[in-house]
């Protein structure tokens, strides 16, 4: 392409400049099929507003789709589908035409699959305690082995503003991706809904709950929880003591749980009681009225 001219600056001169196509490039170095793919292409003197003709081609397909736009600056930035009837070890590229200024041309050649089959997504338990160790597990037909995946745990939001808890890289092995998460919940609990502060707001209780996705080659699986929902149960610890120090044995106690459940039990010798897998949240714990008359008369 010339771009550089010499001629007298005491006349008038009329100078054509030739369109040209400088370069037509993925912006991705892999292809997978029932995605998009990102793509440029770089021009000089079309004109603004000139139309543009992508295809994109396949080893074993030909043609196998097409866009039409118009490009601005020179410059086209875009995307296009790679549909799912790409085979593996396909190769795509893709043609460019403008066919007002005559120019055509193609683009690099990158590898291309089809579209990751999830066959089976799960938790190894349907609920976790703190310091659990969760095993999570996706089976897949479509990937290779040895690709790069990334797993991505999040919080589920009924409203589906579903919060990112962590992001953990990993590997596929025997179509598998497969690891242990240990669990954890760093928030405070009392800033947890209970049932009774959501009923003002036509909602009920929902404990912190989990689902899990995968990403390979920008691919994600995963999406609409099929992992199923990990459920957070918490633990409860009940002491009832006198203003000196000394237990209230074996009385008898209330438990009313975030979600409005009750839950019954007895205060040991020492006063003292536990109650695994509860909903986390605030509670209240109730006593016998008889107990709080003597507590009252006692001082406690």
């Amino acid at each position: 392409m010339n771009c550089s001219y010499t001629k007298q600056t005491d006349q008038a001169h009329i100078v054509k400049l030739d369109s040209a196509l400088i370069y037509a490039l993925w912006k991705v170095g892999f292809a997978r099929g029932g995605l998009k793919a990102g793509l440029e292409v770089r021009t000089s003197f079309v004109g603004e507003g000139a139309s543009i003709e992508i295809t994109v081609k396949g080893d074993d397909y030909g043609k196998i789709t097409k866009l039409k736009d118009t490009i601005y600056g020179n410059r086209y930035h875009g995307e296009i589908d790679i549909p799912p009837k790409i085979k593996p070890g396909e190769s795509v590229w893709f043609e460019v035409k403008l066919s007002k200024q005559g120019l055509k041309g193609e683009s690099n050649v990158i590898p291309a699959a089809p579209p990751i089959e999830l066959r089976r997504m799960q938790w190894s338990a349907k609920e976790a305690r703190r310091g659990d160790v969760l095993k999570l597990t996706a089976e897949l037909e479509g990937v290779e082995e040895g690709a790069e995946a990334t797993v991505i745990i999040y919080e589920y939001d009924r409203d589906a503003y579903h919060d990112k808890i962590v992001s953990i890289p990993t590997q596929v092995k025997g179509r598998k991706v497969e690891l242990d998460w240990e669990y954890q919940y760093f928030e405070d609990t009392d800033e947890i809904p209970t049932d009774e502060e959501l009923k003002k707001y036509g909602k009920s209780y929902n404990p912190p709950e989990y689902f899990f996705v995968v990403v390979i080659d920008g691919q994600r699986v995963g999406e609409g929880q099929e992992s199923g929902l990990l459920t957070f149960k918490d633990w409860v610890d009940i002491e009832l003591k006198k203003v000196d120090g000394t237990p209230l044995p074996d009385e008898q106690f209330t438990i009313v749980m975030p979600d409005g459940s009750k839950r019954q039990g007895k205060l040991d010798a020492k006063g003292h009681a536990r109650i695994e897998d509860v909903p986390p949240g605030k509670f209240t714990v109730l006593f016998s009225e008889d107990r709080v008359a003597r507590s009252q008369s006692a001082g406690t």
